[in-house]
């Protein structure tokens, strides 16, 4: 019962992560759970945290860079508001289903 406890809080934090900081210290928590962990659910989600944080950082990017066509801002606004929804469920999910871990969708596998 232990482990599954632990699964749960090591997951939720690799998601929750990001609410913590927008700098590198959302991608540090993850990194860290991932190098010290054992456990297979907990580094695929740490793994899809990192992943989910590169995507946000390349599309600010480019959302940025294209508001000097005028379409940036609103991407930019889209943005925000997928960064707070799509980790709410996944932590959301890994709360409910300790041992299956979750897979954000549309983004790119970097990691």
């Amino acid at each position: 019962m232990e482990q599954v406890t632990q699964r749960r809080l090591l997951s939720a934090l690799c998601h929750g992560a990001i609410f913590f900081s927008s700098t590198i210290v959302s991608i540090g928590i993850p990194i860290a759970i991932m190098l010290t962990t054992n456990d297979s659910v907990v580094k695929q989600n740490a793994k899809e945290s990192l992943n989910f944080h590169i995507n946000l950082y390349i599309y600010a990017i480019v959302f940025a860079l294209l508001i000097l066509v005028a379409i940036g801002i609103p991407l930019l606004a889209i943005l925000a508001i997928v960064s707070f929804l799509m980790p709410v469920l996944a932590i959301l999910h890994v709360l409910d289903d300790p041992d299956s871990p979750y897979r954000y969708p549309f983004i790119f596998r970097v990691v």
